[in-house]
Order: C-alpha cells, then structure tokens, then sequence
C-alpha cells in the first residue's frame, strides 16, 4: 500500500482509506463480527485510516467502529465530523464541543485526529447552507479551542457547496484537509472539461488545496456506486443514493459510467470500477481516497486496484475523449 502526505498536518495515510458511511453500509448495518473482520481485514491490507461521522447511521458507526477500536487497539488515524443545524448557530463553539464529546463518547478516544464540517458551504438551493465568513468567524475558532484541549488535532471541511465559497475556504490558510467529490464523471477537481459539461464545476480545487497544502481525501470516487454501472445495490449498502455533484440521477450516473467501458476495452482497466479507483489516485491530487464497503470482497478488489497504481497517459487521453461525448 502506497502512503502519501496528508498536506500541512504531516500525516501519513494510505492511499486507501476506509469509509465508515452509509453508503456502503459495513460498519452500519453490517453484522458485528462482519464489521470487525473489516478492520481488521483493512489494517492487513495497510490501510490506516478511518472515517465516520454522526450523521452515518444516526450515530451507529462511530458506535460501531467504536467497538472494533476497543476490540483491535489499532494504530490508526481516525476522522470524524459534525454537523450544524439552525438552532445551532446561536452558540457553535456550544454545538461543536458537545458534538465532539459526544463522538469521542462513542468511538472511545481521547482525541480524533480529523474533524471535518459537515455542512454545505456557500449559497447552494434551498439547503441552510454556512457561508465563508460564518465558518471562518464562528467555526474555526471553536474548532481551536477543542485543538487546544486536546481533543482534535486537525480542522477539514467536507468540499461541498458552492464552487466559489469553497475557494475562498481554502484559499483562507485555516483549513487543514478537505474532503473533495472526484470521480471519473466529475473530474473538475483537478481537470478542465468541454463546455458545457453535466456536472458541477469545481474549478480545480484539488490544484488549489495543493498550493495551500491542504490535505485532499476524495469521496465519491465511485459515485455512490453508481460507477459500477449497475442500478441493483448490495444488501448492505444503502438501499438509494443521491448523487453529489454529478448526474440528476443515480441512475443517469450509471448510465454515464457504462458510457467509460472504452477503457476497459482498450486494455487500460479491467473494470470501470478499478479505472475510477486508479483515476483517483493518478497524479498527486488527492493524499488519499475514501471509500465504503459492503463486504470484505468489495474492500479487497478495491486495494487490489489501487496497489496497481495510477491510469496510464494514454488511459487519460482516452477519458478526455470520452468526457467530450457526455
């Protein structure tokens, strides 16, 4: 397993990293001798980091991972992350700390190594989004204050929102890591697309977060799924998906991701599922790609196609001829 520098933090994480959500539904629904052989099963493979968050499971896999921490005692990089409501605003240092409390309560430590913003930033529909100036002025210093007491080593923010407002969050100098959408059918992170491209533009980010060494974690980097090109979901994953930042749809988003099979003809991949997860880990974009399990089948394939290393040149010339027809 390839480790890499988690930007400014100094941190050195896998390239894979092991996802605690919803989507692939492990350490939430999954059977609890099923969950810890996961972990385990991860840590064999090198994987060294964790992510969760409360809002997976309704608290369930922070509970759950929890578990498995007291069980393991692996030395392993955990993050979480909270998530504010209306009612919240009033007093965020109030909200942050006994979100974080509470995470710590569950997962049975003393301090997280990542705490990310949950919330969309920026003016985004009719979400309650936090503009740049509140996440500022009001979130990082409560975040500082944890810092100070120990419980979180470093501040990251979920890069969802507006495209603009996640620039200037970046660009601030007060964010550690971010967690940033990037696939094979967005790929604007860290590539230019054709005009008129169906999906979110996020104005290469990922360059941005490099040259503010910010510490980049793709999600979504199998789109939910729907990169698999299949509709039906596993048992244990999450029975719908949403998409974010890509198609309407979930199922326009597989439709799309049958629509990148040219790469595995032409003998660059042997799935579009293994492309997506090579893609991710092409260049020096991304420090480490998350992704969320079923099963302990899904886990090995995945760092099967990571250990063979990035798409080839001719593999990217391809896609950008493929992202040209969509």
């Amino acid at each position: 397993m390839e480790y890499r520098v988690l930007g400014r933090t100094g941190l050195r994480v896998s390239a894979l990293g092991f996802g605690c959500g919803d989507v692939g539904g492990l350490m939430v629904r999954g059977a609890p001798a099923d969950r810890e052989r996961g972990i385990a099963r991860a840590l064999e493979l090198g994987i060294n980091y964790l992510d969760t968050a409360p809002a997976y499971g309704s608290g369930e896999s922070e509970k759950n991972l929890g578990q498995v921490l007291r069980a393991l005692k692996p030395q392993v990089i955990v993050g979480t992350k909270w998530r504010l409501v209306a009612s919240d605003l009033a007093d965020v240092a109030g909200a942050v700390a006994r979100s974080v409390e509470t995470s710590l309560g569950r997962l049975g430590l003393e301090r997280v190594d990542l705490l990310h913003l949950h919330n969309l930033i920026g003016r985004v529909g009719d979400e309650r989004p936090l503009g740049v100036a509140r996440v500022l002025e009001a979130v990082v210093p409560a975040v500082r204050r944890l810092q100070e007491q120990g419980k979180v080593r470093f501040f990251g923010v979920t890069a969802s929102g507006e495209t603009g407002a996640l620039h200037r969050a970046l660009a601030s100098g007060a964010v550690d890591t971010a967690q940033v959408v990037f696939n094979l059918l967005n790929p604007t992170g860290a590539y230019e697309v054709p005009p008129g491209y169906p999906t979110q533009d996020y104005d290469r980010l990922l360059a941005l977060a490099q040259e503010q060494r910010v510490g980049t974690i793709g999600i979504r980097v199998l789109a939910g799924g729907a990169l698999s090109g299949q509709v039906t979901r596993h048992p244990t994953a999450i029975p719908t998906v949403a998409p974010i930042a890509s198609g309407p749809d979930y199922a326009t988003d597989a439709a799309r991701a049958r629509a990148l099979e040219p790469l595995v003809a032409q003998g660059h991949a042997g799935s579009v599922v293994e492309a997506a997860l090579r893609f991710a880990i092409t260049g020096s974009a991304l420090s480490t790609v998350l992704i969320g399990t079923s099963d302990l089948a899904q886990l090995d394939y995945a760092a099967a196609a990571v250990n063979r290393g990035p798409l080839s040149p001719a593999a990217l010339d391809s896609l950008r001829g493929i992202w040209s027809r969509f």
